[in-house]
């Protein structure tokens, strides 16, 4: 199998994946080595990153040659999927083309200071991951009394050829708009979480943020404390089991608090998500794939402790799946008093 070549483009020219394989030649079982997917860099060298895709059914395409333009998706398409789901997300991309270039989203006045929110959007293959919403750079004017947060999304419709996915939506087109939609709703519900933290008070927030820091609260409520503090015991013992620092135990106390939080909100927004776009969802798959990056966020691990280290793991993987289900048994009491 050949690699998959992209290229930075004139605006004039589409971005487009030319896929050479005989995927006629594959069995089901069998796991073909990563393409390869060459972005250009100012450098002199270009940047190389793997790529993975599923083994895909060669029944799905037509047989010889497959070209993929991504410019065929339609933005009006992927907003209207949006804002079929939420106004407070539709109105957050409103403005934004899904070209890399940051637009203003909002703006609000407090005091003598304006807040301003810009946000970019870019739809490309870059690896595994289905999204990526960067940490907003902050950017502070005094001359101008204004604080602006700038915020990037990566969408990778990598997941195009999931066989599961094809069977369910065969049109092409309507399958990269509806994969797109999807993980930029994900996305982005980080980043309006993160503009929630971030608002002067006494400006109305949104019903997403509203939601998540009402599960928040729930989650460090003593209603829950057997399943949150059994996850945050986790979370401090694999601290504990990487290297040792001046000044390390304040440090690692905040991270216990800061991961507990980070997986509260991958808790809210993939549940959300997958309700939204009719979606199978496990807290037993979503416990046991964050347990492993919960633990990568909490530091690295020392050489000698890589087997209690990995004890660790499991038993953080079950302690997040009880608490994710006690949420979500709380939220279902809720609802029928509602």
């Amino acid at each position: 199998m050949q690699g998959i070549r992209s290229r930075k483009t004139s605006p004039k020219e589409k971005t487009s994946l030319l896929v050479h394989g005989a995927w006629g030649t594959l069995s089901s079982a069998s796991s073909p080595p990563p393409p390869v997917v060459q972005y250009s860099s100012p450098s002199a060298h270009p940047v190389f990153y793997p790529v993975s895709f599923p083994t895909p059914d060669c029944s799905l395409f037509p047989p010889g040659l497959l070209y993929l333009d991504l410019n065929i998706y339609r933005e009006s398409m992927i907003k209207f999927l949006i804002r079929e789901q939420s106004e407070d997300l539709y109105r957050l991309i409103k403005k934004v083309h899904f070209d890399g270039k940051y637009y203003r989203v909002e703006c609000v006045r407090s005091g003598e200071w304006e807040h301003c929110w810009d946000l970019a959007i870019r739809v490309q293959f870059f690896g595994m991951m289905q999204g990526l919403a960067f940490e907003p750079e902050k950017i502070v004017s005094r001359k101008n009394r204004k604080i602006i947060y700038r915020s990037l999304v990566l969408v990778n419709p990598y997941e195009l050829w999931e066989r599961k996915l094809a069977e369910r939506l065969w049109n092409l087109q309507d399958r990269l708009e509806f994969l797109i939609a999807k993980i930029l709703f994900h996305e982005c519900i980080h980043t309006l979480i993160f503009l929630g933290k971030t608002l002067p008070s006494g400006f109305e927030q949104t019903k997403i943020f509203l939601e998540f820091r009402e599960m928040l609260k729930f989650a460090n409520s003593e209603k829950l404390c057997p399943e949150s503090c059994g996850v945050q015991s986790c979370l401090r013992n694999l601290a504990d089991l990487g290297p040792n620092y001046p000044g390390s135990s304040e440090k690692k106390l905040d991270q216990v608090s800061e991961v507990y939080e980070f997986l509260i909100n991958e808790k809210y927004s993939i549940k959300k998500t997958d309700l939204a776009f009719d979606l199978s969802w496990s807290n037993k798959k979503v416990s046991r794939n964050y347990s492993k990056i919960a633990a990568l966020k909490m530091g690295p691990c020392k050489e000698a402790n890589k087997k209690p280290w990995k004890k660790e793991i499991n038993r953080l993987h079950k302690d997040l799946e009880k608490l994710y289900d006690r949420i979500d048994s709380n939220q279902g009491s809720e609802s029928e008093i509602n």
